[in-house]
């Protein structure tokens, strides 16, 4: 079967770039040359239709929602009003990461549920159904692992994180570093390393690389190639366990995409602002400019409580970089697992964030929408600030809760507004070009 990239390669522009294409604003050959060329990806899954949004070079960043149960806490309801709020607030994408309960069940209702595309790390399904029957991860076979992964390929999910770039030599280098300061975050990762360890074996997802990418390709599922050994804190960031599993990312990256699988590389998840960037270049250089997923990053250790707005400082700078894809973090991360009220204000912190740093990255393209609020923050034109905002749902609650005496202000100032105040002083200034582009931006004419 030809997948979105063999046929991206053959000149051809399919439904799915079309809608991507529309959904950012820009030519359908300029999604099918970045599909050919490996810089963006287009998510879905022949099994399933879902919204189709391009993430990758020359697009906005775009925003995933992660989601699901653990083995403390099941309640497969709250997991699907999860997944409906995560929609509703705006994420261009999910993951059902589920731990607990029956795996495939809460997987299907799920999918069943919303019209994003979904994603996966099936490891987690593997080493769960082997512990419950067998007592430990370490005693996985091969053949189930894969076994899971086409199982869930046929479900319809369009996306799974797997990780092929732990392998021996990686984790010879974790040994030769002295382990890390914050241990190992990741739950695929730390799956991966006991039975790696354990078992003296190879990983089979790396060993056996060719059986996963037929799997990938008969599905034309995405492959994104998991951070197994990000750093879960900030003194751990960009150390040597952390680059050799990049190094050997991007040589997969490169083989699939060679094989006709579209690729993105995950990255780190714990790393201080001034080592931002530099990931972001590292990256992009080893991988030929794929799609670049970044996890969070926190940026800092010591907020517990307060890590969505860490993270949502280090997603502004990762999309001002050139990160094309950002993992949203949520209020209870660290502490508990996330309910639908910290679902909706991690999606809310992580697109804040994509905006602030696009403004940037994309340039006009983005700020035009600035130019749009601060036009009607002056003119006191509040149905055009709700209907210009990101965040216009809880901008509006918010009004509504505190009317102002003089409908036009707020009560922020009251009858003492200072916009109100000194504007029809210059009411005849707005002359030539400038009013054009005013009037431009207030009537959508370019935005």
């Amino acid at each position: 079967m030809k997948t979105q990239l063999d046929r991206a390669r053959e000149g051809e522009i399919t439904q799915e770039m079309k809608e991507a294409a529309v959904f950012d604003d820009v030519s359908p050959e300029f999604i099918r040359d970045g599909i050919a060329n490996g810089h963006i990806v287009i998510y879905g899954n022949t099994q399933r239709k879902s919204k189709v949004v391009g993430i990758g070079q020359g697009l906005r960043t775009k925003i995933n929602a992660s989601i699901g149960t653990s083995p403390d806490i099941v309640d497969f309801d709250m997991e699907v009003e999860k997944a409906k709020v995560a929609e509703k607030a705006g994420a261009d994408t999910l993951m059902e990461l589920s731990t607990g309960g029956d795996l495939g069940e809460i997987r299907r209702r799920v999918l069943d549920s919303i019209g994003l595309t979904v994603g996966t790390v099936p490891l987690y399904q593997a080493a769960m159904e082997t512990i419950d029957k067998k007592g430990s991860v370490v005693k996985m076979e091969s053949d189930f692992l894969f076994e899971i992964i086409e199982r869930q390929a046929q479900d319809g999910i369009g996306f799974m994180a797997i990780h092929c770039g732990i392998n021996m030599i990686t984790l010879e280098r974790l040994r030769k570093q002295g382990y890390r300061y914050g241990g190992l975050v990741s739950r695929g990762g730390s799956f991966l390393t006991a039975w790696m360890n354990h078992n003296k074996r190879e990983n089979p997802l790396y060993e056996e690389l060719d059986r996963l990418i037929d799997i990938m390709k008969k599905y034309d599922v995405i492959l994104s190639l998991g951070n197994g050994l990000r750093a879960g804190a900030v003194h751990d960031s960009t150390d040597r366990a952390q680059i050799q599993e990049l190094i050997m990312n991007s040589e997969v990256a490169e083989y699939a995409q060679s094989k006709g699988v579209q690729i993105i590389v995950e990255g780190p998840g714990h790393i201080p602002i001034d080592e931002i960037e530099a990931n972001v270049i590292i990256q992009k250089r080893m991988s030929n400019n794929a799609p670049f997923y970044m996890l969070g990053p926190i940026t800092t250790d010591v907020t517990p409580g307060y890590d969505h707005i860490s993270s949502a400082i280090g997603a502004a700078l990762s999309s001002r970089y050139g990160a094309d894809f950002i993992c949203y973090v949520t209020p209870p991360e660290h502490l508990a697992l996330p309910n639908p009220d910290d679902v909706r204000e991690g999606v809310m912190a992580a697109k804040v964030a994509a905006h602030v740093g696009d403004m940037v990255k994309l340039k006009d393209k983005v700020k035009n929408q600035d130019l749009k609020m601060g036009i009607a923050r002056r003119d006191l034109d509040w149905k055009t600030q709700f209907e210009t905002a990101i965040t216009s749902e809880k901008a509006e609650e918010i009004r509504k809760s505190r009317p102002p005496m003089e409908e036009e202000t707020c009560t922020m100032c009251g009858s003492v507004c200072s916009l109100k105040g000194v504007m029809e002083y210059y009411e005849d200034d707005l002359k030539g070009s400038r009013k054009k582009s005013y009037a431009a931006a207030v009537s959508g004419n370019g935005f």
